[in-house]
């Protein structure tokens, strides 16, 4: 069941960003997500938070300034979704543009798993192409990585921590974390994402590098450069997109539509036949990301890494159709794993369970996050799925729901029953475990036990928010484009509408979606929702995007409905 509720707007907050110069729609949007000054609209690069904020991004840029005036050899270690991906493309992208000797390892999640663990520690340290590292930098992970640090000290190698999750109440002894989630650190924006962390690393670094001299003779690197890639992990993370947050991907996007990007980025577009000229976030969101994630979820990360770190706008095209193949094949796992899902869902009674963990023995451990969201999406219940790991272990992907923080959950599962996790971390809304198969049915029951005292009844039913109905001088293909150019994202929802149609024609495409003619007034509309076989009643309310059709080279308004119900 869908409840639907209408964002409250501010007539104050709206007029006064319409007296600013803002559009009298973005103005009523902005409003409702509690912009009340225009100067939370200026996305310029000078209202970033400064680089200081961040503890320890000081003595990280020491660090580094130290290691590149001795030569010393560094090695990213990155994580291997985009995020990863992208901090890692920016941190060696930046390095190499002041100087330093640096190189990158990305373990494979299924042998060697997340973070830096001392089998990844011992690889980077027998494996990196410019021999034993001095130093290593890890982007988008360790901050849990205990005893990883404690190999890597054992080794004689120095240890640089930039991460951006949640810590537990013990830090690994590395010689520097930079982490905005760690205690102590003031940074306001604690939503940024890895590849924010390490782009504000290097910020600081060029700072020391230029308070040492070092640009005196040579020229500056142009750090905005590598805003295209921030603004992709940014988006594709799916953190808060807060203010600062919304600045960097905003630059990112500026970049893009003004075809300054990295040639890999520009080989996605190429590839799944989007604009740059026209980049919004949900091209980030809904088509890069997912086929840089699926080098990751299927592979090595590698694969992902080359393509936003080569110039090469030929093997730049040639990577970036491996990923079109490779998320292809996601797409085919994943539609089979969902009829799993459904068949294991059919005999369990949704409505009296506040949680929902799923196992197949076949499914695959890339996979799995996606499954979760998928449930957790259709039944509104916190999901984990789990699939076979290493040994007799099982690893999970999940997500939660608005009013339950996923990693708090698994922290008091945890207290409860110190034995059952091996590991687990992550975020307010996905988070990630492993345990001994032996004990699937134990935490199963311990989940369920956490969320039935953690989530409130009524939290258990959707709510999707709309902005109202949209007035009629708006269904227009200029207004969809005004919206699209804006930013909108994680906790900053782009605008949903919703109003009541008559339903002219409807008929299902491809099995699973269904098209419709709506007629509101005198005017007809366009309209689709995606995934869903249901027949609509004649009359029906309707929460819908407003969107552009283009076929045959003719661009029409086109209603994506995210739900409907009798008017």
């Amino acid at each position: 069941m869908t409840h639907l509720t209408i964002r409250k707007s501010p007539p104050r907050a709206a007029w006064a960003l319409e007296q600013a110069g803002v559009h009298p729609l973005l103005a009523r949007l902005y409003a409702a997500r509690g912009i009340t000054d225009a100067l939370l609209l200026d996305t310029r690069t000078a209202r970033l938070l400064a680089p200081e904020l961040m503890k320890n991004s000081g003595a990280a840029a020491v660090m580094l300034a130290d290691a590149i005036a001795d030569e010393k050899k560094l090695l990213i270690v990155a994580d291997y979704d985009c995020d990863g991906a992208t901090a890692c493309a920016v941190g060696l992208r930046a390095l190499r543009m002041m100087g330093a000797r640096v190189d990158y390892l990305v373990p494979d999640r299924f042998t060697l798993g997340y973070g830096l663990s001392p089998e990844v520690v011992q690889l980077a340290a027998n494996s990196s192409r410019l021999g034993k590292p001095d130093i290593i930098i890890t982007v988008d992970n360790g901050i849990a990585s205990i005893d990883g640090v404690n190999e890597a000290t054992r080794l004689g190698i120095r240890t640089l921590i930039t991460d951006h999750h949640l810590p537990a109440a013990e830090l690994p002894q590395a010689e520097v974390i930079v982490n905005p989630n760690q205690p102590g650190c003031n940074f306001p924006s604690k939503c940024i994402a890895g590849v924010g962390v390490m782009f504000y690393v290097m910020l600081a670094l060029r700072a020391e590098l230029r308070q040492r001299g070092v640009f005196s003779n040579q020229a500056e690197p142009n750090l905005a450069a590598l805003l295209d890639l921030v603004a992709l992990g940014t988006v594709a993370d799916v953190v808060a997109l807060d203010y600062n947050n919304r600045i960097l991907v905003a630059q990112g996007l500026n970049r893009m539509r003004a075809n300054q990007m990295q040639a890999g980025i520009a080989a996605l577009f190429q590839i799944t036949g989007r604009e740059p000229r026209r980049a919004a976030t949900f091209d980030l969101g809904f088509t890069l990301g997912p086929r840089l994630n699926a080098a990751g979820r299927l592979a090595d990360m590698s694969l992902g890494i080359e393509a936003l770190i080569t110039d090469d706008m030929s093997r730049a095209l040639n990577i970036a159709q491996e990923l079109d193949t490779k998320n292809r094949e996601r797409r085919s796992i994943e539609a089979g794993m969902k009829d799993d899902a459904e068949l294991l869902l059919d005999a369990i009674d949704v409505g009296n369970r506040a949680s929902l963990t799923l196992f197949d023995p076949t499914w695959h451990q890339g996979v799995i996050g996606i499954l979760a969201g998928r449930v957790k999406e259709k039944f509104h219940r916190p999901t984990f799925a789990f699939a076979r790991g290493n040994k007799d272990e099982l690893k999970a992907s999940g997500r939660s729901i608005p009013g339950l923080h996923l990693r708090d959950a698994l922290d008091l599962v945890a207290k409860r029953q110190p034995m059952l996790l091996i590991r687990f971390g992550g975020h307010a809304a996905a988070a990630g475990l492993t345990l001994k198969e032996s004990d699937l049915a134990d935490f199963e029951a311990s989940f369920e036990s956490v969320c039935r005292e953690l989530i409130h009844p009524t939290q258990l039913t959707r709510t999707l928010e709309t902005d109202g109905p949209l007035e009629s001088g708006y269904y227009s293909v200029d207004t969809a484009r005004l919206i699209q150019k804006e930013i909108w994202g994680q906790t900053f929802p782009p605008p949903i509408f919703d109003d009541s149609f008559q339903v002219v024609n409807q008929r299902i495409l491809k099995e699973k979606h269904l098209k419709l003619k709506l007629k509101k007034g005198d005017r007809s509309f366009d309209a689709i929702q995606f995934n869903c076989a249901d027949t609509a009643p004649d009359k029906i309310r309707a929460a819908f995007r407003l969107d552009i059709n283009e076929w045959n080279g003719t661009e029409t308004v086109q209603l994506t409905l995210e739900h409907f119900e009798p008017a």
